[in-house]
């Protein structure tokens, strides 16, 4: 059974977990969503600043005052936190690099859709470097905060997330988007973290450490 989280980093102002794939952020039908399970198990009132889905593992912050959800949720509005996630894909993109630009609409069953049209678009910017034969890494920095947007993007591109089923990605044995850099300032003092992904077959193989070196920084 993969973990659930591990604590990075703690101070006064908030919490940097590694998230564990396959748990949502939330309470669903009686089983209790990471930020609850996190809070029971440290005892202390955590507020979640933003979100990754279910999926999803990695770089996830919780604030631990009000004050400090304030401050750091309206980095996440403004645009202020940088953010890098890591995905795999089976697929040969129309692309290797580049912007990836469209408005959000929704689709069917909770899916959603990439638009050509450019009124509120969610934006990414990706590069990629093959792992070996048939599996290539991408580094998507996206630059909103869209729901489903890396996995939007992705598909977009013909080359869709690994084990992401919902968006016509290859079946795995988890989801392949991993939040792996965040940076960000907190009143002043700037913070950056890195986790890099050791959960899933495919996130595992030793070129796959290589790969992610020749994407650095």
């Amino acid at each position: 059974m993969l973990p659930k989280y591990r604590i990075l980093s703690q101070n006064e102002h908030f919490l940097v977990i590694d998230k564990g794939p396959g748990i949502g952020m939330h309470d669903e039908g009686g089983e209790p969503g990471l930020v609850s399970l996190v809070r029971a198990e440290t005892g202390l009132a955590l507020y979640p600043v933003h979100r990754l889905d279910k999926m999803t593992s990695g770089l996830l912050l919780l604030a631990r005052t009000p004050e400090a959800n304030r401050a750091l949720s309206m980095g996440f509005a403004e645009r202020a936190v940088a953010k890098q996630y890591l995905a795999l894909s089976d697929r040969k993109p129309k692309k290797k690099q580049g912007w990836i630009k469209g408005d959000m609409q929704k689709g069917r069953g909770g899916s959603w859709l990439l638009a050509r049209s450019q009124e509120n678009p969610a934006i990414s910017w990706f590069d990629s470097t093959p792992v070996r034969e048939g599996l290539r890494l991408y580094r998507i920095k996206p630059q909103t905060g869209k729901t489903h947007q890396i996995r939007v993007a992705m598909k977009s591109i013909g080359a869709p997330i690994l084990g992401d089923e919902r968006y016509g990605g290859t079946a795995a044995d988890r989801g392949y988007l991993h939040a792996w850099r965040l940076a960000f300032t907190l009143w002043g003092d700037p913070f950056t973290f890195e986790s890099a992904p050791d959960l899933g077959e495919a996130f595992t193989p030793p070129e796959l450490s290589q790969a992610i070196a020749r994407l650095a920084p």
